[in-house]
């Protein structure tokens, strides 16, 4: 796991110069970070892979996790065999099965490295928000973007 992430460092360009007070990765400005980093949201493939790799229930439209979990259900990718994985993780597609500890990895190095979020912090995951009388879907790529599904 350790040697995943150096990698996933290394492409997030976390070490890069920063001439801000604080950056996030590739030298970008962190935001200032405040009370909203101790308020985090995230969505879309966020939600998907907790629900998948099973320390979130799928059926939920919002999850309280740490981001840790992440790193322990990568590291529990990392100890199974492929062969075993689809026992394991029975909520991963095949398609999506070969890439579950790359995911799993990546998304823990991006909240902690990349956002400086601790690792035991609660956050939210959403996959779908109440708006008026319909949900909407949740996505986050690496900003914010809403799309409307009915209820």
């Amino acid at each position: 796991m350790e040697e995943c992430r150096r990698v996933t460092l290394k492409a997030l360009k976390i070490n890069d110069t920063c001439t801000y007070m604080k950056c996030t990765f590739g030298g970008i400005w962190n935001g200032g970070g405040g009370d909203g980093q101790k308020n985090m949201f995230a969505g879309s493939l966020f939600f998907d892979r907790a629900a998948q790799a099973g320390f979130i229930k799928a059926a939920d439209h919002v999850a309280i996790v740490k981001p840790h979990a992440f790193a322990e259900a990568a590291q529990r990718a990392c100890r199974t065999k492929y062969g075993d994985a689809k026992a394991m993780f029975p909520d991963f597609s095949e398609e999506d099965l070969a890439y579950i500890f790359m995911d799993l990895v990546y998304q823990y190095t991006l909240l902690t490295d990349g956002f400086g979020l601790d690792p035991y912090q609660d956050i939210t995951l959403v996959r779908r928000v109440k708006y008026g009388n319909s949900y909407v879907e949740a996505a986050w790529p690496l900003g914010s973007a809403i799309e409307a599904v009915s209820s």
